[in-house]
């Protein structure tokens, strides 16, 4: 890759990276450190897919160059910019700064001092796991007998340290990406499922809606009490002024609710009116009610209701299904080359064979191409869970600018500390990575900088190697759907096709969506009759006689009227 293509890469990844802080985040309301902190975690994060492979190619080409250095070839390479170094090194002051900067957000003081000595505390608290597991892993590499301790040694202990936690929660949202992904395509492709689940959520929305509408109540009450009763000159004004500005919590939550409420109606119109386009004779889609997020002149115009007929009711179920099978092919190469990554004689990793076929025929495109489609395939199976999971309501990425500062730095957070484990994951894979493959290779830059593992060998060995098997444990149990079983015991209601608490709930949100079409029809019905009401008066009020005895009318003609209706 050229360096003007690589300008080009760098340029659209940070642009993918501002759209989606702009969809999730308020670019104008939320503070300028905590969209700064979002994006460049985001950014970097998002990155890390384009540069590896060209890291990847790279080191090939010069290991080429080294093992031929006696025997030229005719191999020619283009030099294209290494920002690997750049890219990575990032990394520890990001994840750094956005836990403190997470605390800072939610501190309950009201001066920066406060809020400054609260997030200290509760990172001081965190850290200090950290702190342990390189303490442990410092006393074990002092006492072993073989090894002398040096900079570069404590440099892969920390990091060690670091990637330990991540590496975890690495395998527990892959585990569950491979499965949930593919599948999630292929039972979007039915237009059934889609309608039935929306209903399901419909009615979970419709609790929670009224909930944060009792809380919101609640709060301003207290509030409006607290208000009365501490005046102006009382010495805590200024407190209740700062409870005044910051009842955010519930505010947040009642909006959320809304406009999550408003996007699950329209989701729900649309595919009932999908369902009355598939069984009708033209080719042309009608929409029962506008909806009510304004759509730009070019959707239109490229999305007329014809194009829109054949792909709802032609095309797509086709491309998902034909989606879902190509990425399900990648979920069980993705699996088998995890469960097969230590073995170097013979080679089973998929990747590794693919990277080992091309690197045989000087082919560093193709290189490129494999590693890229193999962490594309990883970052988004692991990045889009990120998306999708929810801690109650302490953690949740909504659209539509509903997110909060805490879930943006959150979501920051679990980037950075799954980045780094992903990429040693995926050089294991294809193995690049010397505590892997046991080659005199040199390394790739991601690895000079980040450490190999062979220093603790009962972790390069073992824990490295044999606990990303796991992952296979974690495809069946999500296949079963045993996790959102468990939830639906404990009272978290999750969308189950076999269960009744899912029936019910589905016929209640069916129950819902028909009130809320009923109401809307009504008052179009009476805007309508208001509309023409108002043009009848005014026809009438405007219409006189002019002096030649004839009748100047004042108001627009009926076709005209009617046009408007």
């Amino acid at each position: 890759m050229s360096g003007t293509a690589l300008a080009v890469v760098v340029v659209v990844v940070f642009l993918l990276a501002l759209y989606l802080l702009h969809r999730y985040g308020d670019l104008r309301k939320q503070q300028r450190m905590v969209l700064l902190g979002t994006l460049l975690s985001w950014y970097l994060c998002f990155l890390i897919v384009f540069i590896l492979p060209l890291d990847v190619s790279t080191t090939i080409y010069k290991q080429c160059l080294l093992d031929n250095a006696h025997h030229p070839t005719p191999v020619t390479r283009a030099n294209h910019p290494n920002q690997t170094n750049d890219n990575v090194s990032v990394y520890p002051t990001v994840r750094l700064l956005l836990p403190f900067m997470q605390s800072y957000a939610r501190a309950g003081a009201f001066s920066r001092v406060g809020k400054m000595k609260t997030a200290l505390i509760e990172n001081a608290i965190y850290y200090g796991t950290y702190l342990l597991i390189f303490i442990s892993l410092l006393i074990y590499v002092a006492v072993h007998p073989k090894w002398k301790l040096s900079w570069r040694e404590l440099q892969t202990i920390g990091i060690t340290a670091a990637n330990t936690w991540g590496l975890f929660l690495l395998v527990l949202l892959l585990g569950y990406g491979l499965v949930e992904i593919p599948r999630s395509y292929w039972r979007s492709s039915s237009q059934s499922y889609l309608l039935a689940k929306t209903y399901f959520k419909a009615a979970k929305m419709a609790n929670e809606k009224v909930e944060a509408e009792e809380n919101l109540a609640d709060v301003m009450e207290d509030v409006a009490g607290i208000h009365e009763s501490v005046r102006y000159n009382h010495s805590l004004r200024k407190c209740v002024d700062t409870i005044l500005t910051k009842v955010i919590t519930a505010v947040q939550r009642h909006n959320q609710t809304q406009v999550q409420w408003s996007i699950l109606l329209d989701e729900a119109f649309h595919l009932e009116d999908v369902a009355k386009s598939q069984s009708s004779s033209v080719r042309y889609f009608i929409h029962s009610l506008p909806s009510t997020h304004h759509q730009g002149w070019i959707h239109r115009f490229l999305y007329s209701p014809t194009v829109e007929w054949y792909w709802e009711c032609v095309f797509r179920q086709s491309f998902y299904r034909l989606l879902a099978v190509v990425l399900c092919l990648l979920s069980a190469a993705v699996v088998w080359s995890e469960c097969t990554f230590f073995s170097t004689h013979p080679v089973l990793s998929l990747f590794a064979v693919f990277v080992h076929l091309a690197e045989k025929q000087h082919n560093y495109i193709c290189i490129e191409m494999v590693c890229f489609v193999s962490i594309l395939f990883l970052c988004v199976c692991v990045y889009s869970t990120v998306f999708r999971i929810r801690f109650f309501n302490y953690y949740y990425l909504v659209p539509h600018h509903q997110t909060d500062a805490y879930s943006l730095q959150f979501s920051g957070m679990l980037f950075c500390r799954l980045t780094p484990p992903l990429c040693l994951n995926f050089l294991g894979l294809i193995h690049m990575d010397s505590a892997i493959s046991h080659q005199d290779r040199i390394q790739t830059s991601y690895t000079s900088i980040m450490g190999s593992m062979s220093v603790l060998y009962f972790i390069s060995d073992g824990f490295y190697i044999y606990y990303p098997m796991l992952v296979l444990l974690l495809c069946f149990a999500t296949f079963y759907s045993l996790g959102s079983r468990c939830l639906n015991l404990l009272g978290f209601h999750q969308y189950i096709t076999d269960n009744d608490m899912t029936s019910d709930l589905v016929d209640e949100g069916k129950e819902l969506i028909r009130r809320v079409k009923t109401r809307r029809d009504g008052e179009m019905e009476e805007q309508q009759r208001s509309l023409l009401q108002d043009n009848s008066s005014d026809e009438d009020s405007g219409s006189r006689r002019s002096t030649g005895g004839r009748y100047l009318s004042l108001s627009p003609s009926r076709s005209g009227i009617f046009d408007d209706v």
